[in-house]
């Protein structure tokens, strides 16, 4: 017989069925692990789709859609002006005509921004305030877009979530910007208007958009 077989009653050293489990080891100093790069991190906040109502948390611009261009917003403010100011002058036509500045002989400077009614006048000047501001705050509150801002691709959102004004704020926004704009100081009133949405930082906010905590942005 062989000297190479096993002697017998005793099985060979190599037999699986022999064998113990190993001791689970400790990792060594010079394991791959101990040098890998920790994990990135997470990915940003995804704010979603432009107009979705969810901007970012630390900075209400974050995941908004562009700022609207000063000369759109000036454009689509016309184009309301135009759309209300023309029927309601046809309309007043019937009843002595519409809203007139009377004529002012003083030289003082601040004339310009005044305008002075007659019993009339003021009762037009009414009547077109209604109308200016029920026709803002419907179509604000509607889905922030007035026909001229629809046209222009333009639409007034909330600053501090992007959503669609509530009716409180779509009026607060229509009073501020046509009261002072229809019975007070009109050029006075478009001027500043007009350079707030060119100089406001960072989010080019007119009066009315301070007052209503809005902001006007682009649609697709």
């Amino acid at each position: 017989m062989s000297n190479d077989q096993p002697t017998s009653g005793q099985p060979p050293e190599d037999d699986p069925f022999l064998k113990k489990p190993q001791e689970p080891q400790p990792p060594s100093s010079g394991s791959p692990y101990d040098s890998a790069p920790p994990p990135p991190p997470p990915p940003p906040y995804d704010p979603g789709p432009p107009g979705g109502g969810q901007f970012g948390a630390a900075d209400p611009l974050a995941g908004m859609p562009p700022l609207a261009e000063p000369g759109k917003r000036i454009l689509a403010r016309l184009i309301d002006f135009l759309i209300i100011s023309i029927p309601l002058y046809l309309i007043s036509l019937f009843w002595g005509g519409a809203v007139e500045v009377s004529d002012n002989n003083d030289d003082d400077v601040s004339d310009m921004f005044a305008q002075t009614y007659s019993g009339h006048q003021l009762l037009w000047s009414l009547i077109a305030l209604v109308i200016y501001v029920a026709y803002d705050t419907y179509f604000t509150h509607k889905d922030g877009r007035t026909l001229g801002k629809r046209l222009l691709k333009l639409r007034v959102a909330m600053l501090n979530d992007g959503s669609v004004p509530d009716t409180g704020s779509s009026f607060l926004r229509a009073v501020v910007l046509w009261l002072p704009a229809l019975l007070c100081c009109p050029c006075l009133w478009w001027l500043i208007n007009i350079v707030l949405m060119f100089t406001d930082k960072p989010y080019r906010q007119a009066l009315e958009d301070k007052a209503a905590k809005t902001v006007v942005v682009t649609t697709n």
